[in-house]
């Protein structure tokens, strides 16, 4: 009895031990001298727009909300966290939500949510003390009802690594971007224009509100940027002095400790740099946890380059010509033929894309804001295969949470309404917007003249189509393994595949369907279908020809 007291004891110490070290490991908000800002109280001036001092939010005719922020980086935060409290909590739901399809044992989400605790227990050393005192501002406002998975400063600090962490586990394809630049004899002005698409998918519903941030912090330059509720970092964004950045992931090693978030990273070049040599210096001084090809085009050197950052290294890839093309894969000599990034190209969809990418580019000249458009939006392979609509070897894959197309010598940006490439693109003027003279209630925000049409394929309901395909898939892989008892018909089956017929995916959860039903030679059938297809991945291919060889044997020993 003593002996079972005695590590019962031991026990209670270690598990105690255990939590005093967690909790140890839970970061602490910056001190703020100066809470003043949050007495400021938000006014809702009509259905559209609210105000919080001198800044305000914004909701277009497209859904699109703009918000315009300015002050010290608390300040910023505040304003931030105060007008966007409502979307921040919807976007954290929508997140939580996908991250739940994606790990639906409620066991290894809390060791995932304990383990990034671990993982990133040194963040806030690898990030300015502005952006945590902006980060912590924002926290302030973050939703009660996730307090369960963390303190909300933790939170939206760990938020801010989320694209980082989403392209670690590249193999779950969450980032699959691509960019490209086009200038001089290329142009109807000689002016630069950059297109980039943003495939980080995590749902349609977190792609929905999106917002665009004008933001003039009190240190450094004005810039606007792409952005959802809670999110202070940048992905794609153009500052005063007419410098974009774009961030398109690259494959990366397994990490083994938290550095720099890349949209932190971004940041600090839109807030800090007016050209392509200050960006570079910025993104050669921090250290980051994953691999990352920023594409920065500077209106003052009238140039665009990729400054690549592996784990280890920074490089920076010039195309030597008036065009240039990023997609997952690094391409400067320091970096081109390092063993991940060979691994990348041969396992994935990066240099087909390259490849279709420069295609569409040689087939015009004198492009404009419309024809950077028209690429961001095309969902054929090469030599104009269909591939089926949603394949991520296509430019346009129908997942992106936001297309943009920049025009930096003119200050001009163009914004993607959802859903994905295919709505209005919204056009943004920075001239006017960071003149001290802007009033919100005096002037539109958008410049109306410049707006870039929605595509046929949106106007003539294919989206639409494409979600009730996709909602098919999803319905049928519920009902493959846990329910037997339902039974699709062979006009069901063909309905599916008729909506979108070159689309391999769909041939191999029909097969799966069928598989395991016990329906082989349908199976096998299905599965020979799809291998005839345009894979985006190695691994889906083989992923079939195993499906193949199981079958065939079942169907050999019968």
């Amino acid at each position: 009895m003593k002996k079972l007291k005695y590590i019962l004891v031991i026990l209670l110490v270690l598990i105690g031990g255990l939590y005093v070290w967690f909790k140890s490991m839970i970061l602490s908000p910056p001190e703020i001298e100066d809470q003043s800002v949050l007495s400021l109280e938000v006014q809702q001036l009509s259905d559209s727009l609210s105000v919080c001092g001198d800044s305000w939010l914004h909701q277009n005719n497209g859904g699109i909300y703009e918000l315009m922020i300015s002050g010290k980086p608390f300040e910023l935060g505040v304003k931030n966290g105060k007008l966007t409290q409502e979307l921040a909590g919807k976007q954290e739901e929508y997140f939580i939500d996908f991250i739940k399809t994606l790990i639906p044992s409620e066991t290894t989400l809390n060791y995932l949510k304990y383990f990034i605790t671990y993982f990133n227990k040194d963040l806030d050393k690898y990030i300015h003390q502005e952006y945590l005192e902006e980060i912590y501002g924002i926290s302030m406002f973050a939703s009660d009802e996730y307090d369960f998975i963390g303190d909300k400063y933790h939170r939206v600090l760990n938020y801010h690594a989320a694209h980082d962490i989403g392209h670690t586990i590249q193999n779950m394809n969450l980032v699959a971007c691509t960019a490209f630049s086009v200038q001089d004899e290329l142009t109807e002005d000689s002016t630069i224009y950059v297109g980039r698409n943003l495939d980080f998918s995590a749902g349609d519903d977190f792609a929905r509100n999106k917002i665009v941030v004008f933001c003039k912090p009190d240190q450094g330059y004005q810039f606007a940027y792409i952005s959802w509720g809670g999110m202070m970092g940048v992905l794609s964004g153009m500052n005063e002095h007419g410098l974009t950045i774009s961030l398109n992931s690259a494959k990366s090693g397994i990490p083994m400790s938290a550095k720099s978030p890349v949209c932190i990273v971004s940041r600090d070049v839109l807030q800090h740099a007016k050209n392509i040599e200050e960006a570079y210096q910025i993104i050669s001084g921090y250290e980051t946890f994953v691999s990352e090809s920023f594409l920065v085009s500077s209106a003052s050197d009238h140039k665009v380059v990729v400054i690549e950052k592996s784990q280890e290294q920074t490089a920076i890839y010039e195309s030597g010509e008036s065009k240039l093309v990023l997609t997952n894969h690094f391409q400067s000599k320091e970096l081109a033929n390092t063993e991940l990034n060979i691994e990348s190209i041969e396992e994935g969809c990066s240099l087909y894309r390259l490849k279709r990418t420069h295609e569409l580019l040689d087939r015009d000249s004198l492009y404009n804001y419309q024809k950077v458009a028209d690429i961001l939006r095309d969902k054929n392979g090469v030599n104009d295969e269909s591939i089926g609509i949603g394949n991520e070897s296509a430019v346009n894959q129908l997942i992106c949470h936001h297309s943009v197309v920049f025009n930096p010598e003119k200050r001009l940006m163009w914004v993607s309404e959802f859903p994905y490439q295919e709505n209005e693109f919204v056009a943004y003027d920075l001239n006017k917007l960071f003149n001290d003279d802007f009033d919100i209630k005096n002037n539109e925000i958008n410049v109306d003249s410049l707006k870039i049409d929605a595509t046929d394929f949106y106007n003539d309901h294919g989206v639409e189509e494409i979600w009730k395909y996709r909602n098919r898939i999803d319905s049928i892989k519920k009902i493959i393994i846990p329910d037997e008892s339902v039974i699709l018909g062979a006009g069901y089956i063909d309905q599916l595949i008729n909506k979108n017929p070159d689309f391999y995916y769909g041939y191999y959860v029909v097969g799966l369907y069928y598989k395991e039903r016990g329906e082989y030679k349908k199976a096998l059938n299905y599965f020979n279908k799809a291998l005839k297809l345009q894979f985006p991945r190695v691994v889906d291919k083989e992923q079939v020809k195993s499906k193949i060889q199981e079958v065939s044997d079942i169907l050999a020993e019968n």
